[in-house]
């Protein structure tokens, strides 16, 4: 479970057993929606360590940039992300394909991809 308790300051404490997470509304930090993109880039680092690993190669010196592109709903909205991938020379071009196909089905992405399926509440307890 994630929680959080708001309070008069700018920043957002949000916990999850043993880990926590700061965010803020005033620049001082990521805002959520910020740190949400983070973990779209953070998802991609993550598989294409899992897909190095599995091919027996170091991940060492991949560059992975992330952009997203507001929808046609405005800033708010996410009508695309794209990630770039920059190799090391050492990696063949069917390394390049498999960690580019890693990075392309990381979990952050296919929750998003699914994201009309997801039942969404709030209610007071």
């Amino acid at each position: 479970m994630y929680s959080t308790v708001i309070d008069n300051t700018p920043l957002i404490h949000v916990s999850a057993g043993k880990h926590a997470a700061d965010y803020s509304v005033n620049g001082s930090l990521m805002n959520p929606l910020e740190a949400f993109y983070a973990s779209l880039a953070a998802c991609a680092a993550v598989f294409a360590k899992k897909a190095c690993k599995e091919l027996g190669v170091a991940a060492e010196g991949i560059e992975i940039n992330c952009k997203p592109f507001a929808g046609s709903g405005g800033p708010l909205t996410l009508g695309k992300f794209k990630t770039e991938v920059r190799f090391p020379e050492r990696f063949t071009a069917e390394q390049k394909a498999t960690v580019l196909d890693s990075i392309a089905h990381c979990a952050v992405k296919e929750i998003v991809a699914e994201g009309p399926n997801i039942e969404f509440s709030a209610a007071e307890v």
